[in-house]
């Protein structure tokens, strides 16, 4: 089963610990590693192969869906800015990586894309060092759905 599909069925199944809430368009999770803390992905549901299958009113909503939960992730950090990226070519599945950046980064990596930062020794996502963070994203996203 290819990745992506794979989190949304332990998300709809309750089973997915990473899941901060669940969408219009999808799930808000956070990332397997927090290198950057507040990572989160937006996978859609249902599944799709690429932005481009969603119809006009699908791909608002999920364009909508991404820009609030970087809205909430740089409220719940207190990040400088965040980068948003959809790529596709190692999962080949919808998905959107949503990644604070901070002044605090090492200058090398700061102004550079995310990939050139160490993914395997990263920081993996843990629910005793990062559960209060993917908590305060939720109740950020929460009022903001709620606000409309």
């Amino acid at each position: 089963m290819p990745l992506i599909t794979e989190r949304v069925a332990l998300a709809r199944n309750g089973a997915n610990d990473k899941v901060i809430c669940r969408m219009a368009s999808g799930w808000a999770v956070m990332g397997d590693v927090q290198f950057l803390p507040g990572y989160c992905l937006l996978l859609p549901d249902p599944v799709v192969a690429s932005l481009n299958d969603l119809d006009a009113e699908a791909r608002a909503i999920y364009l909508l869906d991404m820009a609030r939960l970087g809205d909430a992730v740089l409220a719940a950090t207190g990040a400088l800015r965040m980068n948003y990226e959809i790529l596709g070519n190692s999962e080949p599945e919808l998905h959107c990586h949503i990644f604070p950046r901070y002044a605090s980064e090492p200058e090398d990596k700061r102004k550079m894309p995310v990939w050139f930062y160490d993914w395997k020794t990263a920081i993996p996502y843990a629910e005793d060092q990062h559960g209060e963070l993917r908590n305060t994203i939720a109740q950020l996203l929460k009022s903001a759905m709620e606000a409309g």
